[in-house]
């Protein structure tokens, strides 16, 4: 009526998968710790499921199976990367359970991934979720400090 825009609810993002939550920056990589691909958080997995964090759509399975892009109901675009180095590995340690054009809902299997296998060839198995179109996001804030489950609230993103 006066012009004011209505400000956005916050969107709330799920961990992925159950582990030990952790900053971004924290990630042994620097492409992901110095924000070079966005903002975000990861896990150090305990299982394998690797579930939506978001209800969305997905956009894009990488051919290596070790990366999964969805664009959430609030416009957020995530990534999911499923350990460090992986793409290395040719998807031999993941089933991906989504194709391009699925509609998912957050919690929702996406893929599993196999820590031992992962872990034999001395690759990092920790699981990040990435927003790559962070012009969209005025504050991301991690909800959890420790441990998570799969599918519960790991941070929540104020969209401008």
């Amino acid at each position: 009526m006066f012009g004011f825009k209505k400000k956005p609810a916050p969107t709330t993002l799920a961990a992925p998968v159950s582990g030990q939550l952790m900053s971004i920056t924290a990630v042994a990589d620097q492409v992901f710790s110095q924000k070079m691909m966005g903002d975000g958080f990861a896990v150090t997995p305990s299982d394998g499921q690797i579930v939506a964090p978001a209800d969305g759509e997905i956009k894009t399975v990488a051919e290596t199976k070790h990366a999964v892009m969805l664009t959430t109901t609030s416009g957020l675009e995530l990534m999911i990367h499923l350990g460090l180095d992986t793409v290395e590995l040719k998807g031999a340690p993941f089933d991906v359970q989504v194709k391009v054009g699925d509609q998912v809902t957050t919690g929702q299997p996406l893929a599993k991934m196999d820590l031992a296998a992962i872990e034999a060839v001395g690759k990092p198995t920790t699981v990040i979720t990435v927003i790559t179109n962070m012009d969209q996001v005025k504050t991301l804030a991690l909800t959890a400090t420790t441990t998570v489950t799969g599918g519960a609230s790991a941070a929540t993103v104020t969209l401008n």
